[in-house]
């Protein structure tokens, strides 16, 4: 059985926000006003207050059918996972998670960010898959992804006395992307958020001139 659980990533620490000042009781005494009290002063500036930032944070659960436990935890990064407070969040998840007999696999597909916490350094990538299957702990097995790559095909852990199913994530990515019609949505003449770099930018500029033609 699969869920998609929605979080929230916000970037206040709290969903409730309390006033400085309060009224606790009307005064049933109505208060002299004069008219220096009466002047109100014009403000000197108007600026636009920083809001909290409501992110929808997407995750697939498998559980077991019986018992609903929680046997493996897809999650997709997004841009709030890997920074601020958000990427702190995440990572009490992930904490949570390794502690645990859940299977966890990470898809980041971003190439900005704050990767997950790793013990060795990882090589420069702009994508990367981690699985980490309960049993295996630490040992986690990670998939580099070029840009120029179709992204791979990736087992999917389940209880032990089943088999791995394979999730396809190319295909899952090139039907959402077709789905939606991203290719009429995304301006690609546009110069990335993140600039790409030596033979990642020629690729990009060739596969751009030849869509062009």
């Amino acid at each position: 059985v699969t869920d998609t659980p929605e979080d929230l990533a916000i970037t206040a620490k709290s969903d409730s926000m309390y006033p400085d000042v309060g009224v606790a009781e009307r005064s049933p005494v109505p208060l002299p006003v004069t008219e220096a009290s009466a002047a109100v002063l014009e403000p000197t500036l108007q600026a636009a207050t920083l809001m909290p930032e409501r992110v929808p944070q997407y995750a697939v659960e498998i559980r077991d059918v019986e018992e609903r436990r929680l046997v493996t935890l897809i999650e997709l990064l997004s841009p709030a996972n890997k920074r601020g407070e958000g990427y702190r969040e995440y990572v009490e998840k992930r904490t949570r998670i390794l502690l645990s007999t859940t299977h966890l696999l990470e898809i980041d597909l971003l190439r900005s960010g704050t990767r997950v916490p790793m013990r060795d350094e990882l090589p420069e990538s702009p994508y990367f898959i981690f699985l980490s299957r309960w049993q295996r702990r630490p040992i986690t097995d990670i998939w580099e992804v070029g840009i120029d790559q179709p992204l791979p095909t990736v087992p999917i852990p389940l209880l032990p006395e089943d088999k791995d199913v394979a999730l396809d994530l190319q295909l899952a990515f090139s039907t959402v992307y077709d789905s939606i019609g991203y290719d009429l949505l995304l301006d690609y003449t546009r110069p990335a958020d993140v600039p790409l770099k030596g033979k990642a930018a020629k690729w990009a500029a060739e596969l751009l001139a030849a869509s062009a033609k």
